[in-house]
């Protein structure tokens, strides 16, 4: 490649043009100004995204970087501007989420002197990132960039922060581009043991009650046909995490459900009867297991990860086979004999049946008055489109659409899993629609999350970005206060909202909406908003104390998992 005498603002801009990003999503500031002085060079093949708030910035980046398993870029300016970005680098970190945030910073001579907007944001994002670094100058800033993208896409994906200082990207240098393809003491592929694979068969077909617990790292790894194909073979039905959904689709004859606090009764209850579990790609994260104490002692354990510092972080494996699931799955499947448990399987659907009668009839045909979260998504599974992704913020409604929605098509699912951060959804369902054009965005969020970055109604009003937004909206902070109905004597301690006119302020915002109160109202206003072409908000008031159920309490064990 050419060598060029470069600002290193431009530097930036070429680098990210040849590691093949077309969108960004930012806020300028001043001691970013030069990158953004640069990139106005450039609006005819890159895409930047003025969001709202630098929060919204780093949450649309997730939201592009899950849609599309590519990396989501950011940027923001130095200061206020970086530590904006806090929320949304822990979130991608424990999400396993692959995005770049670049942040401006104060001139080096500056550094350590409490200038104007200056904040020491690489120590403060140590414990947040999988890679960070500081660039002081122009030189560095190419190597700089491709590193940070080669670290958050190999291996466990994860979130970078680079920082350049405003001097470095004032300074020209000789750019020459080199695509990164190896990092020193950075081992993102741990090697496969095939004697662990061997094991790992033998004891598969040994088990006379096993059960597969799918979690995101099927879907990071783009291994979705290598799993269906060992699941073919094995015949061992399958329960997914949250971050797992969409990984199988949700009506697949092997699909037992859901795991964890609200998740399906069957599979929480058997987890702890299967003699055993095979973990791919999941953290065993304590949603999922409940009292690591009482999870599945009966059970031998095979976990496929990845990341080393999973292993038996949580809970003992007996058998852990490191690697891409990707070709882990396919060596396995190799050796294990082809099977089937249908005495054991039919546990799993004589346990649903207890379900349905207990909470799945009422919550999707509920005999009371109000509206209940799960007919919502009822009539969103009858009118969205095949290749819809559901994009869902944190609270009630997640755990509710989660449970409901149907999952026909690979990424569809987009939420804050390990983080749990109320806001996520407006500005993820943003990033999700541009990188996937084609496909049906229905952003699910409630009255209390949406506040966090309403804002960013204004990037969807700016950008026409036709995003489908159902509010559901109970006047409350609807999870924070199904715990105090339950735990605490119902002692709702300021966890009702007064909420605006959400139709007005999406009006506002040139976004066509509607509001639901009555139930024979629902059918219509659903349809209607996932038919029309532009961005929607569909308001829906639905029961005020309609609780998700069933739920394991804290510190209780799977199997003691609540249907009331």
């Amino acid at each position: 490649m050419e060598k060029l005498l470069l600002f290193g603002s431009e530097i930036v801009i070429k680098t990210l043009l040849y590691e093949g990003v077309k969108y960004i999503f930012g806020y300028p500031g001043g001691a970013i100004m030069p990158i953004y002085d640069t990139l106005h060079n450039y609006l005819n093949v890159l895409t930047h995204i003025l969001m709202r708030h630098e929060q919204g910035s780093i949450h649309a980046a997730q939201g592009y970087a899950r849609a599309t398993g590519k990396i989501g870029v950011c940027f923001t300016t130095s200061g206020p501007g970086a530590t904006n970005l806090i929320t949304g680098l822990a979130d991608a970190l424990i999400d396993s989420t692959p995005i770049i945030c670049i942040t401006g910073q104060v001139s080096s001579h500056l550094l350590g002197t409490d200038a104007f907007q200056e904040t020491n944001i690489i120590d403060i994002s140590i414990p947040v990132t999988k890679w960070n670094t500081q660039v002081l100058k122009a030189e560095d800033i190419c190597k700089s960039i491709q590193k940070g993208f080669f670290i958050a896409k190999k291996g466990r994906p994860g979130p970078v922060l680079i920082d350049i200082t405003k001097d470095a990207q004032c300074k020209k240098t000789v750019f020459h581009y080199q695509r990164c393809k190896y990092v020193k003491n950075f081992n993102p592929y741990p090697c496969i043991e095939k004697n662990k694979i061997k094991q790992a068969a033998n004891l598969i077909n040994l088990s006379i009650k096993p059960l597969i617990l799918v979690g995101q790292g099927v879907i990071l790894a783009k291994a979705e046909e290598e799993f269906k194909k060992f699941i073919k073979k094995t015949g061992i039905p399958v329960a997914s995490t949250l971050l797992g959904l969409g990984a199988l689709e949700s009506h697949h004859r092997l699909y037992v459900g859901m795991l964890g606090m609200h998740g399906n009764y069957a599979p929480n209850i058997l987890t702890n009867k299967c003699d055993l579990l095979i973990a791919i790609g999941m953290r065993f994260d304590d949603r999922v297991t409940g009292d690591v104490k009482k999870y599945a002692k009966q059970a031998k354990i095979i976990h496929l990860e990845i990341d080393p510092s999973e292993i038996n972080k949580n809970i003992l494996c007996h058998i852990a086979i490191l690697g891409d699931c990707k070709i882990t799955l396919k060596k396995l499947t190799f050796y294990v004999k082809k099977s089937t448990y249908p005495k054991w399987i039919d546990k799993f659907y004589n346990l649903r049946k207890k379900e349905e009668i207990a909470i799945i009839k009422e919550d999707l045909n509920p005999l009371k008055k109000g509206i209940t979260m799960g007919e919502v998504i009822k009539w969103i599974n009858k009118y969205k489109k095949k290749n819809a992704i559901l994009v869902t913020d944190v609270g009630q409604h997640q755990m509710i659409a989660s449970r409901y929605f149907n999952f026909t098509y690979k990424k569809s699912q987009i939420t804050s899993g390990g983080l749990g951060t109320m806001g996520f959804a407006l500005p993820a369902s943003i990033g999700a629609k541009l990188g996937a054009k084609k496909r049906q965005v229905i952003c699910i969020v409630g009255d209390g999350g949406i506040q966090m970055t309403i804002q960013e109604m204004g990037t969807i009003l700016q950008n026409k970005i036709p995003i489908k937004i159902i509010l559901l909206n109970n006047n409350f902070l609807g999870m924070v206060r199904q715990w105090q109905q339950l735990f605490f004597k119902k002692r709702y301690s300021c966890t009702e909202l007064v909420n605006p006119n959400f139709v007005k302020v999406a009006e506002a915002y040139n976004i066509e909406a509607e509001k639901v109160k009555e139930r024979e109202q629902l059918e219509k206003y659903v349809k209607k908003a996932l038919k029309k072409e532009k961005a929607f908000l569909l308001e829906i008031i639905i029961e005020r104390e309609n609780n998700v159920f069933p739920m394991i309490p804290t510190g209780a064990s799977v199997d003691e998992i609540r249907l009331t």
